[in-house]
């Protein structure tokens, strides 16, 4: 019997793997993988430039305030994270030939500065094509603190009263916890780690391995081919090789995506290096100022701690998945009737992906801790809010514990019903038989 199980569970993987499909997919993630990790490189080889300087051309008309808008809109512009640089140029030309300079090949603006008898100044702000939003807002913003400033300036307000009122306020900031913004900082950086390395992978093999399991069960119904294994080997031996090889598939695609990430890496160190998570994070941190937040914070150490326990709730996550998978793959006679029987399972799915994104901005919440606990969700929700500082690692073994109670009762009550389903060519009455084969012993 061990010989027959090795065999399928063999064949099945086999058939996942040896095919063009899959080798053809895999190349294509390895080129995806590399160019996002290299995607400045790429932009810039094709023309691009994340260096250049963004031109502004000021016509100042009053001859007094172009140092004042530069003052203030360089320090605007540099208070907004990960925004283009700019130059501000004072130009002495004429509008007219200041248009000619604009075209599609630039994103420079014209901004010229007028005075006025009722609003003091008045501004036009000309360019090729329409300004962003925050470029805009930036210059408006800019260009009210100059207005407010000229309006003082040419007021009986004495010198000394003008300094005072245009002065910036003075803001001290007292933090009794010296490690707060680190912890900020620290908390920022695994957010967006979690959500590459743990989340978006995670939730796109989950995808595939109902979407494979589902498929590879009812092309065996229709084919008919599914008699003559049943007629050689125990229903519970198929259905457990399904679940073995579909799982262990599933670890093999995760292995060759980190694989690929390692690839990816050296690509870029080849090619000049540069800092990945530059940018990523609210504080712009790059790799080695990240990596030591985390070693200062004590987050990396939290994850050096509970990493085989995260492993293993993504393994038991996976096998429960392929568990339900095939329960309902057994129940179906065509993979049509099986998409529509699996739409609850992606839809819980969907749910835990988006706790998952939301756990940062409820933190502490009851509601989430114990959606943690969840079979099918905790592997998306339980390792975010432990590595946020949220849960300890006594919760991650109880979500684990929860995920092998539940593999247990599904496979045990589940074979009854795939022993029912899979020789079942006919949807009538099908429910009544399951709820026949689950009083039934084996």
């Amino acid at each position: 019997m061990k010989d027959k199980l090795k065999f399928l569970i063999k064949q099945s993987f086999a058939k996942k793997t040896n095919t063009k499909w899959f080798k053809v997919v895999n190349i294509l993630l390895l080129v995806l993988v590399i160019g996002v990790a290299n995607i400045d490189h790429i932009i810039n080889y094709f023309g691009g430039d994340f260096e250049e300087a963004r031109q502004i051309y000021v016509v100042d008309q009053t001859d007094s305030n172009f140092l004042n808008f530069e003052t203030q809109f360089t320090a605007l512009s540099q208070s907004v994270e990960n925004f283009s640089s700019f130059e501000l140029i004072d130009s002495d030309e004429s509008i007219a030939k200041l248009k000619e300079n604009l075209n599609e090949e630039n994103d420079n603006l014209i901004i010229e500065i007028q005075p006025d008898q009722q609003n003091y100044l008045t501004a036009n702000l000309i360019s090729y094509e329409p300004v962003d939003t925050i470029t805009k807002q930036l210059i408006t913003t800019a260009l009210s603190a100059v207005k407010s400033e000229y309006a003082l300036a040419n007021s009986s307000i004495s010198s000394e009263e003008l300094i005072s009122i245009t002065s910036p306020i003075t803001i001290k900031d007292q933090i009794i916890n010296p490690e707060l913004d680190e912890m900020a900082e620290a908390k920022d950086i695994m957010s967006a780690g979690v959500m590459i390395i743990f989340l978006i992978p995670f939730f796109i093999l989950i995808i595939l391995l109902t979407q494979m399991i589902g498929a590879e069960i009812n092309d065996e119904k229709t084919t008919r081919g599914m008699e003559i294994i049943i007629s050689n080997v125990p229903p519970k031996v198929h259905f457990f090789s399904k679940i073995v090889a579909s799982t262990g598939f599933v670890l093999f695609q995760s292995l060759l995506f980190l694989v690929y990430g390692g690839i990816a890496l050296g690509v870029r160190k080849a090619l000049g290096g540069g800092d990945i998570l530059s940018g990523t994070t609210a504080t712009s941190t790059s790799i080695s100022d990240a990596f030591n937040t985390l070693k200062n914070t004590g987050m990396l150490d939290a994850l050096v701690k509970a990493l085989p326990l995260i492993i293993i709730l993504f393994i038991l996550s996976f096998l429960i998945y392929a568990l339900l998978a095939g329960i309902l793959a057994s129940m179906t006679t065509s993979i049509e009737d099986y998409q529509q029987l699996q739409s609850p399972l992606m839809i819980l799915c969907m749910a835990g992906y988006y706790i998952a994104l939301m756990a940062s901005m409820f933190e502490g919440s009851i509601f989430i801790k114990i959606i943690s606990y969840i079979p099918f969700i905790s592997a998306l929700v339980a390792p975010v809010i432990y590595l946020l500082g949220q849960t300890t690692i006594v919760d991650l073994i109880i979500s684990n514990i929860t995920l092998i109670v539940t593999c247990y009762l599904l496979f045990r009550y589940g074979i009854r019903i795939y022993k029912v389903g899979i020789l079942n060519y006919s949807s009538k009455d099908l429910w009544k038989k399951v709820f026949k084969s689950l009083s039934q012993k084996e």
